[in-house]
């Protein structure tokens, strides 16, 4: 059952979604009205500092999903430090002050193992992620990782969970990506 705060992940078989291909997505949001969340293990080429000039720090963004690429999105595990964030669950947090956070990043308050910066963001209108599931794209787990999860989430998270699924997910987790280059 999906629900704020859960992780997706793509089924082997979901092979013909460039964007959604061996994702795992955090849930930011997931109501009647649709369903939101972050890819959490597809790295881009840009560091935050190319994309936003005020920040002077190397921290790698990752490809939150297909809509909105050209808007940048955060998740982060220290609302203490950063206003206006929105708890997702279990100790991560969506959103706040950008201003804020340009500063605790240059000041060295805050690292890449407290914040996950995304362009884009995956969304699904009413009932479509519903649909998506019965239809086997997705396997719904918790996320027992916590706020963890931020300084978790790499391009092998896909892998890793495929083997902690274990049974016929074994096989899958060293499966190349495009089996027509096996």
């Amino acid at each position: 059952m999906p629900q704020k705060g859960k992780l997706l992940i793509a089924e082997p078989t979901l092979t013909g979604d460039v964007s959604f291909n061996r994702s795992v997505i955090l849930l930011a949001e997931h109501n009647a009205e649709g369903s939101v969340g972050f890819i959490l293990n597809k790295p881009l080429e840009y560091d935050i500092s190319d994309l936003v000039s005020e920040i002077k720090v190397p921290l790698r963004v990752f490809n939150g999903g297909p809509v909105e690429q050209d808007n940048l999105y955060f998740i982060h595990k220290v609302p203490h430090l950063i206003k206006d964030s929105i708890e997702i669950s279990d100790g991560i947090f969506w959103g706040g002050d950008f201003e804020n956070i340009v500063e605790l990043l240059n000041n060295g308050v805050i690292n890449e193992n407290d914040i996950r910066f995304f362009l884009g963001y995956s969304g699904w209108d009413t009932f479509q992620l519903d649909k998506e599931l019965d239809s086997k794209s997705w396997v719904v787990v918790p996320n027992t990782y916590s706020s963890d999860l931020i300084q978790k989430s790499s391009s092998a998270f896909w892998k890793e969970e495929m083997m902690e699924l274990g049974g016929e997910y074994l096989i899958w987790s060293n499966a190349p990506e495009n089996p027509n280059l096996n």
